[in-house]
């Protein structure tokens, strides 16, 4: 068993976090230029939540990733 290395689970919340922090920021800058009918619309809150779980994701990513 000296090959074999446990992959910690907060490495996969961290994949998971980074691809729908992308999906979102990507949404988000599709609709800048036309936010639509919602309340505080001009604030752009998909880009901002879409970067800061992209960050948080690519963080957990980084800090987790399985070592040899």
């Amino acid at each position: 068993m000296n090959g074999h290395t446990i992959i910690p689970v907060w490495f996969f919340v961290g994949v998971l976090l980074a691809i729908f922090g992308a999906l979102i920021l990507a949404s988000g800058i599709l609709e800048w230029s036309n936010p639509g009918a919602v309340a505080l619309g001009e604030l752009h809150a998909p880009v901002w939540w879409g970067g800061l779980l992209m960050v948080t994701g690519v963080v957990y990513v980084i800090a987790f990733r399985p070592r040899r």
